[in-house]
Formats: C-alpha cells, sequence, structure tokens
C-alpha cells in the first residue's frame, strides 16, 4: 500500500466512523452506542413536531453512508453520498447559530472534496468525459453480495440491542469484519486498473553481409 491510498483509505475511515457510530447511536438501545458526534437524541426532539420518521430516516442513512466509508470497498459510494448529507447539516448548524459545529463541518466536508478528488478520472468518465480511467473488478457480484451480508448484520444489531446488548455489539462488530473482508480480499469496487505501458517489439538486428 502506498502513501496515496494509505492517505485516503485513512480519510475514509475516520469519515465512516464518525458518521456510522453517529446514527448507531440514534438508534441503539438508550443510544448505548459510542458515538463520536451528536446529537443522539434528534429522533426524540424532532418527534415533538411530527418528525420521528424522518429522524429515524437520517440515522439509518448516516449508517448505511459510514459503513460505505469506513469498510472501504464503495468508498466512492459513499463519499458521493456523504457529500449533501455533509452540505444540509452544515447549513443547518449555521442557520441555528451554532458555536464551533459548522467549523467541525467545514472540516470533515473539506476531507470528503479530498477523496472525490482523488475519484476524479471515476466521476469525470461516468459524467461523459473521456478519459483514461479502466475499472477492474475482482468477483464484484461475490464480494457485492457479502458486503450487503456485512451490512444486514450491521442493521439487524439495532433491534437486537433491545433484547441483548452484549449480543448486538458481537453482531455489530462481526457485519463491519464481513465488509471489510471484501475490501481485503476484493479490493475496491471500481478501482482503476493499472495499465502497463506496452513494451515495444524488439527491433531485428541487420543481416550481416557474407
Amino acid at each position: 500500500m502506498n502513501y496515496r491510498t494509505f492517505t485516503l483509505n485513512g480519510i475514509s475511515i475516520f469519515l465512516g466512523l464518525i458518521f456510522f457510530t453517529a446514527g448507531m447511536a440514534k438508534v441503539f438501545y438508550e443510544h448505548r452506542f459510542p458515538g463520536l458526534i451528536g446529537p443522539v437524541w434528534l429522533e426524540e426532539k424532532l418527534a415533538e413536531f411530527g418528525l420521528g420518521l424522518f429522524a429515524r430516516f437520517i440515522a439509518y442513512s448516516q449508517i448505511v453512508v459510514g459503513f460505505m466509508l469506513l469498510t472501504l470497498r464503495y468508498r466512492t459510494l459513499g463519499a458521493i453520498a456523504l457529500l449533501p448529507m455533509l452540505l444540509n447539516i452544515l447549513l443547518v448548524t449555521v442557520s441555528q447559530n451554532w458555536k464551533g459545529t459548522p467549523y467541525v463541518l467545514a472540516f470533515f466536508l473539506l476531507l470528503n472534496l479530498v477523496l472525490l478528488a482523488a475519484e476524479a478520472p471515476k466521476l469525470l468518465h461516468l459524467l461523459g468525459f473521456r478519459t483514461n480511467y479502466a475499472p477492474s473488478g475482482h468477483a464484484p457480484v461475490r464480494y457485492g453480495l457479502l458486503w450487503l451480508a456485512g451490512l444486514g448484520l450491521v442493521l439487524g444489531s439495532v433491534p437486537l440491542s433491545f433484547q441483548n446488548l452484549t449480543a448486538a455489539y458481537v453482531l455489530c462488530v462481526t457485519g463491519i469484519a464481513v465488509g471489510l473482508y471484501t475490501y481485503w480480499k476484493g479490493g475496491r469496487a471500481g478501482k482503476e486498473e493499472k495499465v502497463s505501458p506496452a513494451i515495444p517489439e524488439a527491433i531485428p538486428a541487420p543481416k550481416q553481409k557474407a
């Protein structure tokens, strides 16, 4: 793993942890999941205005997007999905005159833009521009289904937390491990193929005169 990949993966895991734990802390039993940012009481507060379902949607969106970034296989998709989420949260905090929080979110937004900038050839290719992007795939269906199974374990840990908190933690960690396994064995989905330069054919030596 080179320095560039290490840095981008580090940013992805950091943002993934932030938003994955934020979402899980909102929906876990009595908010007992360790979250890095809040507020965990969002659903209770918005339910007073008939927006409880909307708050629950926000929480699960954070879980899914965070899981994409945390497990690295769908890092690009996670970075794309996180952009509008960050912009919305940033505007809410600015309009509510929250102190300090907008600067933290602006930093998260900057990190997310770094991830998107690193995927410029892929994104420009999707927009129809001519680039040298050539995707490489390693059993995309098999690892994709396995990644979804990992996400399913994580989501299943939420209702389980109301029955057995310890088992819910174990199920959640297992789901994350399954997601990371798909990256470890199958790499990132749609990773750019590194094409080796063509080796010129050997020039035949001139025939010597007899």
